[in-house]
Parts: structure tokens; sequence; C-alpha cells
């Protein structure tokens, strides 16, 4: 099994910046992709970001420009630093890793995190 669990969330004033964290633990093998999910209030979770096996991470266009995510195979870990913050991204953020393997045969399986509050104030 994966295990993910994200971090790195709090209350910054709009404009600000925050770095979030996942850390991803347990069989890594097979990973297809990796990515950031947000659900705000009284919405449907959304995708941030999603990175691939290439290396090439398609944003949100919401976040275009503002956010970046980067990933470290040495320490398994995701992380997507947020900058220039807005209101708007007040969510709460969910790593979410995808993974393909023949006991499954080939078909993706998706793990979560429990969730990291990010709340922007104005």
């Amino acid at each position: 099994q994966v295990q993910l669990m994200e971090s790195g969330g709090g209350l910054v004033q709009a404009g600000g910046s925050l770095r979030l964290s996942c850390a991803v633990s347990g069989d890594t093998s097979d990973i297809s992709g990796m990515g950031w999910y947000r659900q705000a209030p009284g919405k449907e979770r959304e995708l941030v970001v999603v990175l691939g096996n290439g290396g090439h991470a398609n944003y949100a266009d919401s976040v275009k420009g503002r956010f970046t995510i980067s990933r470290d195979s040495g320490k398994n870990t995701v992380d997507l630093q947020m900058n220039d913050l807005k209101t708007e991204d007040t969510a709460v953020y969910y790593c979410n890793v995808e993974r393909r393997t023949w006991t499954n045969y080939g078909r993706p399986i998706n793990y979560w995190g429990q969730g990291t509050q990010v709340t922007v104030s104005s």
C-alpha cells in the first residue's frame, strides 16, 4: 500500500506564500502520476496540478504562474510551492498518487492523503 501525508498548510495573508509537502511511503513502485488537488467550501474537489512520468507538469489556469510542483524521488516527497496566494485559494489541499500495477492488470489505482488546510485572509 501507499500512504500519503500532507503538511505545511496554515493561515496566510493574501499575497503571501506557503509550501506544502507530501510524504510518500509504502510501495512507491510503478507510479504513473502525482499531483495536488484541492476542495474549497461548497465546491467539488478540483485539480491543481499533475506531474506525469515524463516530468511535465500541467497546472490549472487559476494557479498557473503562481504554483510550482516538485518531486524529490530520493526523499519520497511531492511539494507544492504556492506564491502570491489569493483568498480564492482557500481550500483543503490533497496529495494524489497514481499507480499502475500488474496485479491490477495495468488499471490505475489512486491514493490520497488526509489533506491540509490552507486559509488565505484578505
